[in-house]
């Protein structure tokens, strides 16, 4: 009885334990204590706007550094790219065709849906005007000269390129792996203050805009486990069907790790065990060790679904048209900007907080509106994210015979 006793209270404080350390919790119920605040109160919730906009400058500190690390370590860590020959060649070539594909999957369900498409009545037509006007006159020329993220993305491609070329690549990586895990504890420590974020950006929002802006936020959320669901399901399991392996079978190997990924909503925990049941499953070491590490910086197909997503919800809500050219060229900037996502919590937000500030004519305030609803969507691209890399380290193995 004692044991019994034990258990239970065991239990029940770890329950308690996993309630109060619930991220998804906190920001559940600061999402409901914004709501009913810019509800009851909209003078108030619209002065919240400072909270929510607060903790998207403080996001946006990371942009730099963290794509920066994640972009050198993604192809230094590879070593010499000539060296890395065909297997190489062949997971680059998948990962491009492949994250390009979920990139426009996104970017036309959300046309088609248009989960942004709602009346904002009280934004300015100055603000829409200015917008417009700057989507009018986009140049090449100095959108690459007035954009740091850009210019840091290209720096980045260089140095990894010759640190992969060096006698002393080895130290060198593994200097800025140790400076990239301080940026991203760092970046765990801010994604603690999410909450109230999501608090700030909700009471604004309805405080300013009414319950009626929270239609749209709902209608995105249901559009991107939708399109995730689709893309999982009849995109990677026909690639998976073509050789000859079931994606439901491979989804049932990997389930704890899926799990693991759910909990914390970063792919990244589950990456050691994903390497090893990738072994168990017949690819080999090699092949593992190349295609999965590097996946996580170049094949982060859920986190391209959910951009490509999220900027033309933000432009559907500030009622700014793109033309295709347009489009083309987010779908351009974005094949960059994505690939400076890791799979950790917070950095697909970081990334579309620097995707925005690189486009210049979708207003990056407009992101308030999906601190909200962020945290519940970065399971679905964690998840998509880890599901994605599975798939093109078995595709590399079996086409390599291995």
């Amino acid at each position: 009885m004692a044991f019994t006793h034990d258990s239970t209270k065991t239990a029940k404080k770890s329950l308690f334990y996993r309630l109060i350390t619930n991220t998804a919790l906190h920001v559940l119920v600061a999402i409901v204590a914004g709501i009913l605040l810019g509800h009851f109160y909209p003078s108030v919730g619209v002065k919240m706007e400072i909270v929510g906009k607060g903790f998207i400058e403080l996001i946006k500190l990371f942009i730099v550094p963290i794509i920066f690390l994640t972009i050198v370590l993604g192809i230094s860590s590879m070593g010499d790219l000539k060296k890395v020959g065909r297997i190489g060649i062949k997971a680059l070539l998948y990962f491009e065709v492949v994250t390009t594909f979920a990139l426009v999957i996104g970017l036309l369900v959300a046309h088609i849906l248009k989960p942004g498409n709602i009346n904002m009545g009280n934004l300015s037509t100055k603000d829409i005007s200015k917008y417009t006007q700057q989507t009018q006159a986009f140049s090449w020329f100095d959108f690459f000269a007035s954009n740091i993220t850009l210019q840091v993305l290209i720096i980045a491609l260089c140095v990894g390129i010759i640190i992969s070329n060096l006698k002393y690549r080895v130290t060198i990586v593994n200097s800025f792996e140790s400076v990239s895990k301080y940026v991203f504890k760092a970046l765990t420590f801010v994604m603690y203050l999410a909450p109230l974020g999501a608090f700030g950006g909700m009471a604004f929002a309805v405080g300013k805009f009414g319950v009626a802006s929270l239609i749209p936020l709902i209608k995105l959320l249901l559009c991107v486990y939708l399109t995730m669901a689709i893309f999982i399901f009849l995109i990677l399991g026909s690639i998976l069907k073509y050789y000859k392996i079931s994606i439901w079978h491979f989804l049932k190997h990997i389930k704890e790790e899926l799990l693991i990924v759910l909990g914390t909503s970063s792919s990244e925990a589950a990456l050691p065990s994903l390497m090893k049941k990738l072994e168990d499953y017949g690819c080999s070491k090699s092949v593992v060790g190349l295609v999965v590490p590097t996946g996580y910086s170049f094949n982060l197909d859920g986190t391209s679904i959910y951009l490509s997503m999220a900027v033309i919800f933000i432009a559907q809500l500030y009622h700014v048209e793109l033309s295709v050219p347009e489009m083309i060229s987010i779908i351009g900037i974005l094949m960059l900007t994505s690939k400076g996502a890791a799979g950790v919590t917070g950095s697909g937000f970081v990334v579309l907080a620097s995707t925005l500030t690189a486009i210049h004519t979708i207003p990056v305030e407009g992101l308030a509106f999906l601190l909200g609803v962020d945290k519940f969507m970065s399971e679905a691209r964690a998840i998509t994210n880890i599901i994605g890399n599975g798939v093109a380290t078995l595709v590399i193995s079996k086409s390599e015979k291995e």
